[in-house]
């Protein structure tokens, strides 16, 4: 470039130097690292996320920790729980009850898929395993209300059982589809709300059937 040749740097001016970038101070938590705590503060801490994450849903409210800390464990287990209590039902006497296990876990994950990627095609703002989460850990009401209902037909099947399994079906059937929609329908566009809510309603509604019509053999 012209110019450029004239100019010159006085031996007065010394070139030596340290490049730093000036950084934050660090804190505690940007250091921490899993890889070198032990084996059971790892899972103890994992086990107090999944509790409160329990809390949360049977006390819904507005709340970032169950979409900002999302896992699977938790419906992992309400879901292989609820598909085992499920098992050797008399919806066809004839089989040893492992169908049942597999169309209780396909029905669950399958259903909460389609319900997550309707809610992604409708502009939803969260994620697809936010999404997952929340719909899982949602079906602990119903995973209660199974368990109830085991020990109601303990007691015996007739009129007064029915009616005392079909209340606590239709509570925890209203307490699961309020607890997901109280994290998920706020993350829809306002005009798209209820094209979200209608299929969680059928999601636990079929789940809810078949906890309800379960009768052990």
């Amino acid at each position: 470039f012209p110019g450029l040749t004239d100019v010159s740097i006085s031996e007065d001016i010394p070139v030596e130097g340290e490049i730093t970038v000036p950084v934050g101070s660090h804190s505690p938590d940007e250091d921490f690292s899993t890889l070198d705590e032990p084996v059971r503060d790892t899972i103890m801490r994992d086990l107090k996320a999944v509790g409160k994450k329990f809390v949360h849903v049977m006390y819904p409210k507005k709340s970032s920790a169950l979409l900002r800390d999302w896992d699977l464990w938790g419906p992992l287990v309400l879901c292989v729980s609820l598909a085992l209590m499920l098992q050797g039902g008399s919806a066809d006497s004839r089989d040893d009850g492992g169908p049942q296990f597999a169309e209780v876990f396909v029905i669950i994950w399958f259903g909460a898929v389609v319900i997550t990627l309707n809610s992604k095609l409708l502009g939803g703002t969260i994620s697809f395993f936010q999404s997952l989460c929340v719909l899982g850990y949602c079906v602990l009401p119903l995973t209660v209300a199974m368990l109830v209902c085991r020990l109601v037909l303990l007691a015996g099947s007739g009129t007064i059982s029915f009616i005392i399994r079909l209340v606590v079906v239709i509570a925890m059937f209203g307490w699961s589809t309020l607890a997901s929609t109280a994290f998920l329908a706020d993350s829809q566009p306002p005009n798209r709300k209820a094209l979200v809510v209608y299929p969680i309603f059928l999601f636990y509604f079929v789940i809810s059937w078949m906890i309800l019509t379960f009768t052990p053999q």
